[in-house]
């Protein structure tokens, strides 16, 4: 079952946790590159404000975004802001996005997000935490993977895995932590079980495309190339 109270709350956290920390830089390093390519830290930044707004058009029956141009206009536009400016962005969308949260609604109807994909309306508060957490890690200002909640990794990892599983590139992958955990992903491409085994941090990374997975152990074949999320 999807606690989206619980992962609301999760999300205050985590958006306290990343707003503390970008807190504490200067102007000067909000210009600076992030860890994804072609985005500054503060292209980060506003993606997150915008991304917290377009979830409040979910959770409210509206469209994710107008378009993806209009998406990515309003993430260059807010990109070059101040320290300030983003900051209060940043932490007034979450609150927008904690209120639309809060009201009553049915949290098992489906809804739709970017380019056709549709979910439950209870796990967007988990989509949230995930956008929250990992452009936290891409930021590069010293929150890795490894620092991430024991709960979220586990369920990113499996949340991953799924989106995976059966894809016509990737062939049976079974994933195994280092403390026993396992998933199991792919399925639709030939080769395999290849098994690939490590840390939690190194799976996740590897299976968000944040790491290439030279931290992990592979048997059965090469380690697998994900397609991109």
């Amino acid at each position: 079952m999807i606690d989206h109270a619980h992962d609301l709350a999760s999300v205050h956290t985590a958006t306290e946790r990343l707003l503390a920390a970008v807190g504490a830089l200067d102007n000067a390093a909000v210009t600076q590159s992030s860890r994804l390519p072609g985005w500054t830290r503060g292209h980060v930044l506003a993606h997150l404000a915008r991304n917290a707004d377009a979830l409040v058009n979910v959770l409210e029956g509206r469209p994710m975004y107008v378009s993806g141009e209009a998406r990515d206009a309003d993430i260059e536009a807010g990109a070059p802001r101040p320290l300030d400016e983003q900051l209060a962005d940043v932490r007034e969308s979450a609150e927008r996005l904690q209120e639309a949260g809060r009201a009553p609604q049915d949290w098992s109807r489906v809804v739709e997000l970017r380019n056709g994909v549709t979910d439950r309306a209870a796990r967007v508060p988990f989509r949230r935490w995930v956008e929250v957490e990992l452009h936290h890690v891409d930021l590069g200002i010293g929150y890795e993977l490894e620092d991430l909640p024991e709960e979220f990794t586990e369920r990113e990892i499996d949340f991953l895995a799924r989106r995976f599983s059966g894809h016509q590139d990737v062939p049976e992958t079974n994933l195994v932590a280092e403390d026993g955990r396992s998933w199991t992903t792919g399925g639709g491409a030939e080769g395999g079980p290849v098994l690939v085994e490590g840390p939690a941090a190194d799976l996740l990374g590897w299976l968000a495309g944040r790491r290439d997975g030279s931290g992990l152990r592979v048997k059965g074949g090469a380690l697998p190339v994900l397609p991109p999320l």
